[in-house]
């Protein structure tokens, strides 16, 4: 997980520098950091990254589909490669970008910022899964852009889940590496990190922890199957779901974090 003195392509304020991408890894990492930006951004732009992505993914599923690997395990591995490349932004730039809000009406801020992103791709992921419904030979591409959205909603939930500790005054140590494996396995789990627990943080994920991701994908792919509906219902219930989904895993995360250290009400 990139902070931000470290030389990942990440910029301070939470940006990927230009020309960050480079391998295929590094290009769809570039890709859902931005998506990953809480920022508004232009529907057009969201929906050409997202094509991006999904084209990218694409010739990585074939590769997969070729050498036998398995679907579960081809999706956490794309996702681990992305993880450690999400920019993570620390306390100060997360209360400048909302406001000069403070402790729990930050966090509330976080959580309503995150819930409109994972709404806007599920719905965007909805319409262009109605515009495939119009021509029967694009639903081809549609299991990529599925893998797409489920990437693309994970990696907004694990920044929420990381910037949530930033705001609960608990930073979680270690490299990059470190830091992505410790906020994966909290999103693989809906718990918060314990950073005075050596097994939290380490340098690769344990068999336990690579299952427990390997179903919550799999789950969240389930879930987006939902934007296949017909029409514009996919739209509407795939951002629905998305939203319902991450405010719930907020609230897990927040619960957990409370018990380490509670917040005052903050500056609203």
């Amino acid at each position: 997980m990139p902070s931000e003195n470290e030389k990942t392509g990440v910029q301070p304020d939470g940006s990927m520098a230009k020309g960050a991408a480079g391998t295929p890894e590094q290009e769809m990492a570039e890709i859902v950091g931005r998506l990953a930006e809480p920022e508004d951004m232009d529907g057009a732009e969201r929906r050409r990254l997202l094509g991006r992505l999904t084209t990218e993914l694409a010739a990585g599923a074939r590769k997969a589909r070729d050498s036998r690997i398995g679907r579960g395990r081809w999706l956490a591995d794309m996702f681990m490669a992305v993880a450690p490349r999400i920019p993570i932004r620390d306390l100060a730039t997360i209360s400048a970008h909302h406001n000069d809000l403070t402790s729990e009406a930050l966090a509330d801020d976080l959580v309503r910022t995150a819930s409109k992103a994972t709404m806007t791709v599920g719905a965007i992921g909805g319409a262009l899964a109605a515009a495939e419904f119009a021509a029967p030979p694009l639903l081809l591409s549609a299991p990529a852009q599925l893998v797409a959205e489920t990437i693309v909603v994970a990696a907004i939930e694990v920044k929420l889940i990381a910037e949530l500790h930033e705001v609960y005054g608990i930073p979680v140590p270690g490299t990059g590496s470190q830091r992505a494996v410790a906020f994966v396995s909290a999103w693989s789990k809906q718990r918060g990190v314990d950073p005075m627990s050596p097994a939290t943080v380490t340098v690769a994920l344990g068999t336990a922890t690579k299952t427990a991701l390997r179903n919550r994908l799999m789950r969240t792919l389930g879930r987006n199957m939902t934007t296949l509906g017909p029409f514009l219902t996919g739209a509407v219930a795939g951002g629905v779901l998305n939203r319902i989904a991450t405010r719930k895993l907020a609230g897990l995360i927040r619960a957990d974090l409370r018990i380490n250290r509670a917040l005052p009400p903050g500056k609203s």
